[in-house]
């Protein structure tokens, strides 16, 4: 890998020559040595430098954007022959949506730590959107998303159903009650994931489904903030029965069913759309399909 390219990435993400020395083991007189002859080789200045700060001027910045693609790429390029090599053996970066990285993917990760120790897992948790921004950006490995996903450039592969359900707090007036019309909620507050969640996509559809306007929406990025609110009695809310386990079974919380049944969404595995992946992927892969069948059916 070109090591003036490697200095110049380094400058650019700490902005500073001196910690951009320690974190690569250099001198500073030596991370200035590269910058220079790197800007020599590409004919123009890339940093615009003063006492105070080291920042990408125009041609900087397309230089890093491409110069990080090829940084990924090269280290894309020597897993891939590693594993040619080694097996169950590297780092694997998943990327999950707040219900399934929250609440299901600690029970697999377990899973693969124990059949395969030598695989080091990078997780990363998101809403749906930004894990497939950084998937087709080659950031992840593989990807867990919630509800409805379609992207040319992924592949697409539908893991599991997921049900949810409204709750309500133990004390709410309908908590005798286990299934409602969803009209009987007209009055309620409702409290909602942001936009690009795939919890937030499943309760607009139902909205939609139902042809229903909540009264007012309170919109939370946490979806810990969302059930103590609805055990506050602030509001009501739909989310997944995997993100409300333990407050049903202590009582906290309660379920209700919109016309005898739950709403259903979709858990699908996303990946780039590539012939190569790395073994450690592939092995990670094998072990969600198979605790597919022990875990989803919980």
């Amino acid at each position: 890998m070109d090591q003036q390219l490697l200095v110049f990435l380094k400058v650019a993400e700490v902005q500073n020559f001196s910690r951009a020395a320690v974190e690569l083991h250099m001198t500073q007189p030596a991370v200035s040595q590269h910058i220079q002859a790197f800007e020599q080789r590409m004919g123009t200045k890339l940093l615009e430098r003063t006492n105070k700060y080291v920042r990408l001027n125009k041609a900087g910045e397309i230089v890093y954007h491409h110069g990080k693609e090829i940084f990924q790429t090269y280290q894309r390029m020597n897993e891939l022959v590693n594993d040619l090599v080694f097996i169950g053996k590297g780092e694997v970066s998943i990327g999950a949506s707040y219900t399934f990285g929250e609440y299901i993917l600690p029970h697999i990760i377990a899973q693969l730590r124990n059949e395969y120790p030598l695989i080091i897992p990078k997780i990363t948790i998101a809403n749906t959107h930004n894990i497939a921004e950084m998937i087709a950006q080659q950031e992840l490995d593989i990807g867990i998303v919630e509800g409805h996903f379609k992207q040319e450039t992924l592949e697409i592969e539908h893991l599991a159903n997921d049900n949810m359900f409204i709750i309500i707090s133990a004390n709410h007036r309908m908590s005798h009650k286990t299934q409602i019309q969803l009209s009987e909620l007209q009055e309620e507050t409702w409290i909602l994931r942001e936009v690009g969640s795939g919890t937030r996509e499943a309760a607009e559809k139902m909205f939609n489904h139902y042809d229903f306007t909540p009264k007012e929406i309170m919109e939370f990025g946490s979806t810990q903030i969302i059930k103590e609110s609805v055990e506050a009695g602030v509001g009501i809310s739909l989310l997944s029965h995997w993100a409300v386990r333990k407050e049903v079974h202590f009582g906290s919380l309660k379920l209700l069913k919109v016309n005898r049944e739950p709403i259903v969404r979709n858990f699908s595995i996303i990946r780039k759309n590539t012939e190569f992946h790395t073994k450690a992927s592939e092995v990670f892969l094998e072990i969600l399909r198979k605790s597919q069948a022990l875990i989803f059916t919980d």
